[in-house]
């Protein structure tokens, strides 16, 4: 296979490889776009600082320079919106929800896709990328447009799959 190959070791994965195909930040699929990139995300607060902190070295380092993170635990105030947006990974792997190769759920997805990985989770992933939108419309239809206050959780949720709420 063509292309840059990636090796990962951290805390959720030992020994996998995957390869970077597609040049970062382009040529994603048609039905697939995202309002923010990865290092957007984790400089405005997702997932309770908890996410990414032990695989810095898989992606770029200016993701990390300005992100909200925390090792030790999950903390809500570090998102975007103040609140508490997620289920624990636990519930997502019941769920049935986590791919093999991106153990840490959708986000990680996101971030290896960004980067130039293609697998055969994609079109999965996108669809449930699509399906998430649907809170869109219930921000419009409840919220007085820029109420960055109304349903704050519905737009950290929405933050966490890349629909950028603030401009809702």
């Amino acid at each position: 296979m063509e292309g840059t190959r990636v090796a990962v070791h951290d805390l959720m994965q030992k020994d996998y490889q995957y390869y970077r195909t597609e040049p970062e930040g382009k040529n994603f699929h048609p039905d697939f776009r995202p309002e923010l990139t990865p290092k957007e995300l984790l400089k405005l607060g997702i997932f309770g600082g908890k996410y990414m902190t032990d695989c810095r070295d898989e992606f770029p380092p200016d993701w990390f320079t300005e992100a909200k993170l925390c090792h030790e635990q999950h903390l809500p105030e570090l998102n975007y919106f103040g609140v508490n947006a997620s289920k624990p990974l636990s519930y997502w792997r019941a769920k049935g929800w986590i791919y093999h190769e991106d153990p840490r759920g959708w986000f990680q997805w996101y971030c290896r896709y960004y980067m130039g990985r293609r697998c055969a989770d994609d079109a999965r992933q996108i669809k449930r990328w699509q399906a998430i939108k649907r809170h869109i419309a219930q921000l419009k239809k409840n919220c007085l447009p820029g109420d960055l206050g109304c349903r704050r959780r519905q737009r950290q949720a929405l933050l966490h799959w890349a629909y950028d709420s603030r401009r809702i």
